[in-house]
């Protein structure tokens, strides 16, 4: 069996689990607003963060320790943050699926928080450079065939979660349901903040 196989179905198991970035995608998905540059980011930052995996990056975080642990204080600041953002939004009721032109978040600072989303996340390292980069070695010489396989799984998960939340639409054409997404993600930043904080 090619590399690249096990390398694609690590990666979806890897990054199914819901986490900021993904909830912060699905809600990019059902506003339909720049979902495309948002699942690029995504995307080409889980392509980087794999390619520093396989090519053996991991290492760092055994030689400076404290990367991690600042890593972890400083996602969780921002998660709680974030999340009490959310729950703001809920607090000020339901919107509209589609808001009227000039409602929306500007492209830079869509791309800017999904960036932070995903860069500030101590467990988006775990999960790509660590683990990824780990079991990419087991299939020397042929890594970056996992590690391509890998990148491919990536790119069909946030394109899948991304353009696929509009069949959710219909559902959350209610205000009532756009403020249980909003309290969703707010305790789902909120829970992973905790987990952080706690793993510290």
């Amino acid at each position: 069996m090619t590399p690249a196989v096990p390398g694609f179905f690590t990666a979806l198991s890897l990054i199914a689990a819901i986490g900021a970035q993904n909830a912060f995608v699905l809600r990019q998905g059902l506003r339909r607003e720049h979902v495309l540059p948002v699942v690029l980011a995504c995307a080409l930052s889980d392509a980087v963060l794999i390619a520093a995996g396989v090519a053996g990056f991991g290492t760092l975080a055994a030689l400076a320790p404290w990367i991690t642990t600042a890593m972890l204080y400083a996602g969780a600041v921002f998660l709680i943050v974030y999340g009490a953002l959310r729950f703001r939004a809920a607090l000020r009721g339901g919107e509209a699926l589609r808001p009227a032109p000039g409602n929306g978040s500007s492209l830079g600072r869509t791309i800017a928080m999904v960036l932070v989303l995903t860069w500030a996340n101590p467990h988006v390292y775990l999960d790509t450079v660590v683990l990824l980069g780990a079991i990419s070695a087991q299939y020397a010489p042929a890594q970056w065939v996992f590690g391509a396989g890998a990148i491919a799984g990536s790119f069909v998960f946030f394109a899948s979660l991304g353009f696929g939340a509009r069949l959710l639409a219909p559902l959350f054409a209610n205000p009532k349901a756009w403020v249980w997404l909003e309290l969703i993600v707010g305790t789902t930043m909120w829970i992973i903040a905790a987990a952080l904080i706690a793993g510290a």
